[in-house]
């Protein structure tokens, strides 16, 4: 039951995190987007940028942030380069990488440009 229940709570997590793109004038294009190397939470879009946003959902924003490892921000740089693909400049499109971290609340920290730090 309990894997049933975070499961809701992700989802949850990403709806509110989705709503707050699109009220900001960055578009949601995709949900749970899946590649052959992993999943991307939301694709968003602002003007010409694509927006890769991986949710992470926790007690805390700080036990949030801990859930994302080296190897998960791999595939999903590899899940990215398959979507940049798809568009018309290919890996040259302008695109970044936001965490959105859920405390048990249901508050949201976005951390835009998160794999860069």
């Amino acid at each position: 039951m309990s894997g049933e229940v975070s499961y809701h709570a992700g989802r949850t997590a990403e709806e509110a995190v989705a709503r707050i793109y699109d009220r900001s004038g960055r578009p949601v294009a995709a949900r749970r987007w899946r590649g052959h190397s992993g999943e991307i939470d939301l694709i968003a879009r602002e003007g010409a940028e694509v927006i890769f946003i991986e949710v992470k959902k926790s007690t805390s924003h700080a036990a949030a942030a801990a859930r994302l490892s080296r190897r998960q921000m791999g595939r999903i740089y590899g899940a990215a380069s398959e979507f940049l693909a798809g568009e018309p400049r290919g890996q040259l499109t302008a695109s970044r990488f936001d965490v959105a971290l859920v405390d048990a609340l249901g508050r949201v920290e976005i951390i835009e440009n998160a794999f860069a730090a």
